[in-house]
């Protein structure tokens, strides 16, 4: 769905849920933007028991001027509107929103999927705030956000809020928009510092004093009072200044879920793989190594856990996440290779990029993947490889030469890749410019003389590569610990569905 889609509508009412936040009026204010540049009768609301009463909101309306209007539902009157009605950053039908009824309804949000019976929808909740999705949306119409007074301030401070003050940001499109939209930082710092009520001091007090503790993998995990999602990183952040406290989950109930801010201070914790685990299946989370945040969607949980209370269950799945995972220090490691088969890359092309022929050498870069950010600089025999599945990954020409040969060929990535959901960036971080990997890439295929020795993982690994002793790579039960037959010590890890892409058995 685009939004180009829904411009045979008129008029057009956008709703926000709730007790909207900063990421839904924001992301309101874009598509009223949108919809009003088209000549269409445009109205952004919200319903819900209470009006907005946070100052920081507030402040938000009155300075960028957002037209946002309050429908009661205790007035006794049906709440309907004319044509079309968008929900953003919710969903129809779902806990968190007051019923609204409209001729045709459609859904732009980015948390998991509540409601799947409605045909105009666009959930993607993968993304951090639903003003990145707006964001995309308006920059896929070529809609130039500078047009509309304040949009762009809109727009970064409900990513801002929404992933903890740019903390919890993981995925590339929220990071593509934190670097490119144009936004008033004076106006920033206003909100910023208007957050935190009395209100909620006390409840980050509270919830500090309720703490629990495991002594075996030092972690902590507190149960707070409803507030906003800031407080929760609030909490988190001072719990890590505990000498003895390595990471932590902060979690407060919401009306449709939990909330929750996760913290590590030790590499062996990647904050943002730790999320994902606490989230799967029942909702999503990302961020940074050292911090991230996530949502569990209250539905999905109930179903899964219908007699385990909250604080049961993150203290009991933390345990479970420490308990289900061995660590490799590559460099020192003595790995036994008695017990793994012995296997050969297949003669599958991928991509590669000389990073001396794209910007200076000595340029400090940053490649940006949906699997993060990697930030080096050029350097005369530094090569990316592009993988099959959109994956990049740093060689060196001397590496690079023994184990590929190129081809003179286009390298084409919609065509060469499995998942196309982003395609990789090149950032200059001297000037600030982006550059699409893609349009430096030529194709090269293996030569037959990487040789591993491989095995099925049963259990969770972390590896600490040779190469990287500071993030380890991450194995799950089915993938394949790998090292290289003339380099024991160049140990890795290759998810299942590319191993069996990507290497056969060696005869």
């Amino acid at each position: 769905m685009t939004l180009k889609d829904l411009e045979i509508y008129d008029p057009i009412t956008i709703q926000c849920h709730d007790n909207p936040d900063a990421d839904a009026i924001g992301s309101g204010y874009g598509l009223y933007c949108y919809f009003k540049s088209k000549g269409k009768d445009v109205r952004l609301v919200y319903s819900g028991r209470n009006q907005i009463t946070k100052s920081n909101l507030l402040l938000m309306i009155e300075k960028l001027e957002i037209p946002i209007d309050y429908m009661n539902p205790f007035r006794g009157e049906i709440l309907h509107v004319e044509g079309l009605l968008i929900t953003v950053d919710c969903q129809y039908g779902a806990g968190n929103v007051t019923g609204i009824s409209g001729e045709k309804v459609a859904i732009i949000d980015h948390h998991q999927v509540e409601i799947d019976n409605v045909e105009n929808s666009l959930i993607v909740p993968a993304l951090g705030s639903c003003c990145t999705l707006v964001w995309k949306l308006l920059t896929d119409e070529k809609f130039p956000i500078s047009s509309c007074p304040n949009l762009g301030t809109a727009l970064y401070y409900g990513l801002y809020t929404d992933t903890n003050q740019m903390a919890e940001i993981r995925n590339p499109l929220d990071m593509d928009m934190r670097d490119e939209i144009e936004y008033d930082k004076s106006l920033l710092v206003l909100f910023r510092n208007s957050n935190l009520s009395l209100r909620e001091l006390e409840v980050a007090g509270i919830a500090m004093i309720r703490y629990s503790y495991n002594d075996d993998y030092e972690f902590a995990v507190i149960k707070s009072q409803p507030c906003d999602p800031n407080i929760l990183g609030l909490i988190s952040d001072f719990l890590l200044q505990v000498d003895v406290i390595k990471s932590c989950v902060v979690f407060n109930e919401t009306n449709d879920g939990f909330k929750l801010s996760v913290r590590s201070c030790v590499k062996e914790v990647n904050a943002s793989e730790l999320v994902a685990y606490l989230t799967e299946n029942i909702g999503s989370g990302g961020g940074h190594y050292e911090k991230a945040g996530g949502f569990v969607s209250r539905k999905l949980y109930e179903e899964r856990y219908p007699t385990l209370h909250a604080e049961a269950y993150f203290n009991n799945r933390m345990t479970q996440y420490f308990d289900g995972f061995d660590l490799i220090y590559a460099e020192k490691y003595d790995i036994d290779v008695s017990n793994m088969k012995k296997y050969t890359k297949k003669n599958i092309p991928i991509g590669y990029v000389k990073t001396a022929e794209v910007l200076p050498v000595g340029t400090p870069i940053t490649i940006r993947t949906l699997e993060g950010d990697m930030e080096m600089k050029v350097e005369e025999d530094l090569y990316i490889l592009i993988g099959i599945k959109g994956e990049v990954y740093p060689n060196r020409r001397e590496k690079f030469e023994r184990s590929y040969k190129t081809l003179d060929q286009k390298y084409r990535f919609e065509e060469m890749v499995l998942s196309r959901d982003y395609v990789p960036t090149i950032k200059n971080r001297d000037d600030g410019s982006t550059l699409l990997i893609t349009d430096y890439a030529r194709v090269c295929v293996p030569t037959g003389q990487v040789h591993i020795h491989a095995k099925e993982l049963k259990r969770g690994v972390k590896v600490f590569t040779a190469w990287d002793k500071e993030r380890y790579m991450l194995g799950k039960a089915g993938d394949y610990l790998a090292v290289r037959c003339e380099d024991r010590h160049d140990i890795y890890v290759v998810e299942r569905d590319i191993f069996g892409r990507t290497y056969e058995e060696s005869i």
